[in-house]
């Protein structure tokens, strides 16, 4: 898998910019002819084609190129075509663009692929020195021919002619190209080769294969998920032990590759976007845990804690007293540093690293206060099956973005984590286990940090013989590739033709091990065992089994597919009990018909002797009628088959009839009754003969249905069937009737009276047409019908929509289903909501739009009369949803589009609550409006006490609003708005006195390499004044807070600009470093209490004002 991302931003490093070039703008276009001419040669092309070479462009007249996209000419390495593309002006970007293309991927095979090692480069002719060199490697494909840097190199640069890129306006490219020869991936039998399967791919999917390899092949523990109770009304994607074991079984027992859909619904991840959101270690987690919970209570309970967990003890240690802190805490597996290590030994080495509390960073130790202390991690047990988290995706704080640690590191296929007298264990580790470990598993990523591909190499019985892993493929490999090519760092290519290029070729690798799985030698014997048949659940044996058949059955129709016709016969019957039930419009629905699979060259007259016996219509009584699908986008029965037709392969009859060239032949059935209703030969059909389908409408009951077919003549009238129609409706024979033509719905309904004293060929009638009729309406009727005619209730079926309405403050639960129309306007939508509310005033109703995309309400709602019909309500961009919003309003909905809502947490000056209120003023109010209203309904601490309104957002003031903005302009969606009393000492600030911010935060402990400001808590303002130390604001603080002694001489004081913080000693005075006044925002500059964010939350209520 190779997960495609837009181009990157310009200053990331270069893995970052690996991707296939793709036009955002327009497709692939040939070269339109150039008066430039291009010079491309390779050097001293040897006879024998080299898997290695190196390959130079000149393009002459370079700054006059004028086409978007321009190619080298082609050159032959490893026996394949490659050409060099550039964008001259930049693939969208203000970079030149660069990749190497497969020039004759057009007319390659199907299912073709090649794997190159390449480097490309601008060559600076000024000095070689400045030349700019990009390596990297891909496996090109159909859907990757093209392979490189969109932002190769910043085009002012390239076209600077000081910079010495272009000289006399020529461009020199160098390519150099390593071919690898790969297994054919699409005649290549896994099973065959190797006696193992892969997993399919479902996009995105591929850490996830190479993790549940990796787990399969621990037998122990797929032995455990064979015993895991389950039953035979379980379904897979529903209960994650039967998905694990039906994944297992197949992964045992199948011959080709195995899909995971199951197991992947089972655990909830059934989207694109749930593994993009995830990595292998979450869902190592993930399934390791809901593993861990259904196996309780079970005689498998406690085999994930067996086979991986281990314990570490963290521990602070004083050193001038006898005080020490220790922490037990369990793992599952354990996450090991990448950069400035070499191997997994220094890994572990830095995770045992004794750190030194001392100076600034002294720890408070109960009854002895700040002391010098050591701080660090020992082991207690490690688990059987260790498994190895390799950090190679870190983030780089100077850039703010991920980035791909591609640093050599080195791994053993032996790991001792007793070494050097057991310096990675606790003392009160038990001796008597030897903790000597063998390699299992290597799990490799291949590519950069936001994309790429995911592989396992194992050894299943740890014998000589490593497999690798990828996806659906499982090839064996030897232990050089498994270990040595996973440490990642650089490589230089051999040299092929001595000579032929004298400068090495060095790349970057980047494939690289991420995680490695390791068991450990004493438990070897007990985790590799045997695990068969017998360990696997019988109802699972028999689930399994009949899947397996109906595959193969399956798989043997497709295979056969091309042999067979699917004839689909609609009948009377199936006209009748479809139409006014699933179907309104047309004749029937053909997916709902017998079909029969008949071999294409059986005699279309041997398919009517299966037909008489499916049915019970001897073959003489049979007629059958070819469907037409006409212009107007309607299907109906078009002519019956002619004497010679029926004497033709059931192949060639779907020839004639089908011009989409499927595999489906459609026909209609017709069947005459007799008198006593047994079968009779169908009539002559004449040219004057008319095949007419009937429907009748009854408008009281708002029912359509299908009575039957009549042969009229086309020089007939209406007017002449008129007594047979009323037989067939039921009627007296003299009811007076209507007759429409049911023309065509899409995209709207089409459907006219029928003139019943003109004869049905004027009335452009032919075989096939419906006609619909109903009962003529009195012409003073006191009966009111909502649809009185045909057209209108066809009009109403087309338009009819089933609106699913969710309460606002419940948007993921139904609370009732309305039947409405698609063109009812904005008024009818609310008042039937208002209705079945029992509302009388529907304009208390507000209505928000769905969003099809997040599955959530749409930020804004409707406006009153805002969308003309409900066809718009239910339309998101180009999808159409049956979901809306409502609130009931406690006033009218146009009155509150007058007024503007705010929502305002109010923190009282000095009792620890917040209380929200909801504060609804019209739009042309000012925050001193606001203010004044909220001074009505709070507690004040005296009554002359002023308010203020802030922005607050992640825990820090933005803003004090003067009392004269408008509301009309403030958001309270993304952040808080608060009110608070101005205290009275910053009402008399001092002429050398700072009102300053003063935040809490913390350092994100979870990065290594640089600690991140975290804030957290409510922000605050506090006055320092002239001279003030820090140890004086301290108590003030203190007492402002109301924080204990202990927990207060824990805290730590910062001065923080633009997030760094710098320490503040208690001498230190405070105003010194908040002098300027010119710092645009005040919250970059700001006092930090660094302390744990251990304080409770405050107590929040809300008020409707």
């Amino acid at each position: 898998m190779t997960v495609m991302t837009p181009p990157p931003p310009i200053d990331q490093e270069d893995e970052d910019m690996l991707v296939p070039h793709s036009d955002l703008v327009e497709g692939p276009q040939p070269m339109e002819a150039q008066a430039d001419t291009a010079v491309s040669t390779v050097e001293n092309q040897p006879v024998e084609d080299p898997a290695s070479s190196r390959f130079t462009w000149q393009i002459e007249n370079f700054s006059r190129l004028n086409t978007k996209k321009h190619y080298s000419e082609v050159f032959i390495v490893g026996g394949y075509k490659w050409r060099v593309l550039i964008f001259p002006k930049g693939n969208n970007v203000d970079h030149l663009s660069m990749y190497l293309d497969v020039a004759d991927s057009a007319n390659l095979p199907y299912g073709w692929s090649r794997f190159a090692q390449f480097s490309l480069a601008v060559v600076n002719q000024g000095s070689n020195r400045y030349t700019v060199r990009k390596d990297t490697q891909h496996q090109f494909n159909v859907r990757e021919s093209d392979w490189g840097f969109t932002s190769f190199m910043p085009l002012s640069e390239l076209y600077d002619i000081s910079k010495g890129f272009l000289h006399n306006d020529t461009l020199v490219i160098e390519a150099e190209v390593a071919v690898r020869k790969v297994v054919d991936y699409w005649s290549y039998d896994s099973k065959k080769e190797t006696g193992y399967v892969g997993l399919k791919n479902q996009g995105a999917t591929c850490y996830m294969n190479s993790l549940l390899q990796t787990l399969y092949h621990i037998p122990y523990f797929r032995k455990a998920v064979y015993h895991m109770p389950t039953t035979e009304n379980d379904m897979p994607s529903g209960s994650i032990p039967l998905a694990l074991q039906s994944l297992f079984y197949k992964l045992q027992y199948s011959d080709n590759s195995v899909a995971t859909k199951e197991l992947t619904k089972s655990f909830g991840w059934d989207t694109y976007d749930s593994f993009m959101q995830h990595d292998v270690q979450e869902l190592n987690r993930v399934l390791c845990e809901k593993l861990e919970v259904k196996m309780k209570g079970t005689v498998v309970e406690g085999t994930i804690q067996q086979l991986f967990e281990g314990h570490h003890m963290n521990y602070i240690e004083c050193i001038n007293v006898d005080y020490k802190s220790t922490r037990k805490e369990s793992f599952y597996d354990l996450q090991l540093d990448v950069k400035g290590c070499r191997d997994v030994y220094a890994s572990f080495d830095k995770y045992v690293e004794v750190e030194r509390l001392e100076g600034d960073n002294k720890y408070h130790a109960e009854q002895h206060g700040l002391q010098d202390a050591k701080k660090g991690v020992l082991f207690i047990d490690f688990p059987p099956v260790l498994q190895l988290q390799l950090k190679r995706f870190e983030y780089d704080f100077m850039r703010d973005t991920m980035v791909k640690i591609n640093d050599r590191y080195e791994f053993p296929l032996q790991l001792d984590l007793d070494r050097e007298n057991r310096k990675y264990l606790s003392p009160d580790a038990d001796s008597r286990v030897r903790n000597l470990y063998t390699l299992h598993s290597v799990l490799v990523h291949s590519g950069g940090v936001h994309g790429g591909h995911y592989y396992a190499f194992i050894r299943p019985t740890l014998s000589d013989q490593w497999l690798k892993f990828d996806d659906e493929r499982v090839t064996k490999e030897d232990m050089k590739r498994a270990l040595e090519e996973q440490y990642g760092g650089e490589e230089e290519l051999p040299q092929t033709n001595p000579g032929f290029n004298n400068t090495p070729f060095k790349f970057t690798k980047y494939s690289n091990a991420y995680m490695l799985v390791y068991i450990r030698d004493s438990d070897k014997d007990k985790i590799i065992c045997n695990v068969d048949e017998q360990d696997i659940a019988e109802h699972l044996r028999v689930r399994l089994k009949k899947e397996q058949e109906e595959k193969e059955h399956k798989k043997k129709e497709k295979a056969e597919a091309h042999l067979y016709t699917i004839i689909k016969v609609a009948r009377n019957e199936d006209l009748a009990e479809q139409i006014g039930r699933d179907i309104y419009f047309d004749l029937v629905d053909h997916d709902k018909v017998r079909s029969f699979r008949i071999q294409k060259q059986t005699a279309f007259n041997v398919f009517k002797e299966e037909v008489a016996k499916e049915f019970g219509i001897p073959v003489q009584y049979q007629r059958f009628w070819l469907w037409a699908k006409r212009q107007n986008h309607t299907y109906r029965p078009n002519r019956p088959l002619t004497p010679q037709e029926e004497t033709q392969s059931v192949g060639m009859l779907r020839e004639v009839s089908n011009k989409a060239h499927n595999a489906e032949l459609k026909l209609f059935l017709e069947v005459e009754l007799g008198q006593d209703l047994l079968p009779i030969e169908p009539p002559e059909k004449t040219k004057e003969d008319i095949l007419l389908f009937f429907k009748l409408y009854d408008p009281v009951k708002e029912e359509l249905r299908y009575i039957g077919r009549i042969f009229v003549k086309g020089s007939g009238k209406p007017s002449e069937i008129l007594t047979k129609l009323n037989e067939m409706a039921g009627f007296p024979s003299n009811q007076e009737i209507e007759l429409y033509e049911e023309i065509k719905f899409e995209p709207s309904v089409m459907c006219e009276h029928i003139d019943k004293k003109v004869s049905f060929r004027s009335s452009q009638l032919e075989d096939g047409d419906i006609v619909c009729f109903q009962k003529s309406p009195p012409v003073e009727s006191g009966q009111q019908c909502r649809y009185p005619d045909v057209p209108s209730f066809l009009e109403y079926v087309h338009n009819r929509q089933v609106v699913h309405f969710r309460s606002l403050e419940k948007p993921k639960e139904d609370d009732f289903c309305l039947e409405l129309s698609k063109l009812f306007n904005y008024d009818e939508v609310v008042e039937r909501v208002a209705r079945q509310l029992g509302l009388d005033d529907p304009s208390k109703i507000r209505l928000t739009p769905h969003n099809c995309y997040s599955q959530q309400p749409k930020p804004a709602p409707i406006k009153y009369r805002g969308m003309e019909h409900l066809s718009e309500m239910l339309v998101h961009y180009n999808q159409t949803s049956d979901i809306l919003y409502y609130e009931v309003l406690d006033i009218s909905l146009p009155e509150l589009q007058w007024l503007k809502t705010l929502k305002v947490a109010y923190h009282h000056a000095t009792k620890e609550d917040v209380v929200i209120h909801s504060i609804r003023l019209p739009k042309h109010s000012t925050v001193g409006d606001v203010l004044l209203h909220l001074k009505s309904k709070v507690e004040l601490s005296h009554p002359d006490a002023e308010l203020r309104l802030l922005e607050v957002f992640y825990h820090k003031i933005y803003k004090i609003f003067p009392t004269s903005e408008k509301i009309e302009n403030i958001n309270d969606q993304y952040w808080t708005l608060r009110a608070e009393e101005i205290p009275e000492e910053e009402k008399n600030l001092g002429l050398n006195d700072r009102l300053i911010h003063v935040y809490h935060f913390t350092k994100d402990t979870s990065q290594n390499q640089m600690q991140q400001v975290q804030n957290f808590g409510e922000p605050f303002f506090f006055i320092i004044h002239e001279g003030e130390t820090l140890a004086e604001v301290k108590g003030r603080i203190q007492k402002k807070l109301q924080v204990s002694d202990e927990e207060f001489s824990k805290w730590k004081f910062a001065f923080l600009s633009l997030g760094r913080p710098e320490y503040l000693l208690d001498s230190d005075i405070v105003s010194s470093r908040f002098q300027r006044r010119d710092v645009y925002g005040a919250w970059e500059q700001y006092l930090g209490l660094e302390h744990s964010d251990s304080a409770p939350k405050r107590a929040y209520a809300a008020n409707q004002v």
